[in-house]
């Protein structure tokens, strides 16, 4: 299952299903699971462990070092976990002390080409991130947030759970769950309605969250405010619960309003 010209070190943790296309290059500290396809002119290095069932098309560069001018060779990570599909030309690093030493990419994501990850990012799961899309350090992107073509996000933004980013969008704050955001620098136009329908949320739900975004955004509450202001809602509504939680725990970064 492994072409003859790749080059695979033989200190590599290869499970025996693995498929490497040609010319492929392989480090000795990776470990790679069950039915994970390589591509051709793939090269995988650095302390790097990629879970089952990911196929990993060309010329993608995954587990180099950090672009970080701090890094100075100390041993840290790049783990992938299942059923990823990592498009072509994508360049993924491993982290740096600083940023607890781990750049995680969860399982079911779709990231499609020249998408980079940088050191120290958190991508949760069923994620897509489309053509393009890049992550500064220290980015968290929680579970089926979607990034379209060419969105940039600022380092240690956070992007919440079920958020939209549209085209070109320059995010430089955190942005919350659930909405939908764009523009240069990026800002909130909405709930994302069809991720939350398509997600199975309930219409009690929806509009709760509807009211919940009227206070963050169509009011004239401070950020403290509006969390305060969220507060009985939250009871109410599991959703909005964790939209206020975000919001507090954004407090130190802002939010895109």
């Amino acid at each position: 299952m492994i072409h003859p010209t790749a080059i695979v070190d033989s200190k590599a943790e290869i499970h025996e299903s693995v498929q490497i296309g040609a010319y492929s290059i392989i480090g000795a500290e990776a470990t790679i699971d069950e039915e994970t396809s390589i591509g051709p002119h793939v090269v995988i290095q650095g302390d790097t462990t990629i879970g089952k069932r990911n196929r990993i098309f060309q010329f993608s560069s995954i587990g180099e070092i950090p672009q970080d001018k701090k890094y100075r060779g100390e041993n840290t990570q790049l783990v992938i976990g299942d059923d990823n599909l990592i498009r072509e030309y994508c360049s993924f690093n491993i982290g740096t002390d600083d940023g607890g030493g781990v750049t995680k990419i969860g399982d079911h994501n779709w990231i499609m080409a020249y998408v980079h990850i940088a050191h120290d990012c958190q991508v949760g799961s069923h994620t897509i991130l489309a053509n393009n899309a890049t992550l500064a350090g220290h980015v968290t992107v929680q579970d089926h947030a979607i990034l379209g073509g060419f969105v940039g996000v600022h380092q240690f933004c956070t992007i919440g759970e079920l958020a939209f980013l549209s085209m070109n969008s320059s995010v430089r704050q955190d942005v919350p769950p659930y909405i939908t955001v764009s523009g240069n620098p990026a800002a909130p136009r909405g709930l994302n309605l069809e991720g939350l329908k398509r997600r199975g949320v309930s219409s009690d739900a929806m509009a709760a969250l509807k009211q919940a975004y009227k206070i963050l955004y169509r009011s004239q509450f401070t950020l403290n405010a509006a969390i305060e202001a969220l507060s009985a809602l939250a009871q109410e509504c599991e959703e909005v619960s964790e939209f206020q939680t975000f919001l507090s725990e954004s407090l130190h970064r802002g939010v895109v309003r």
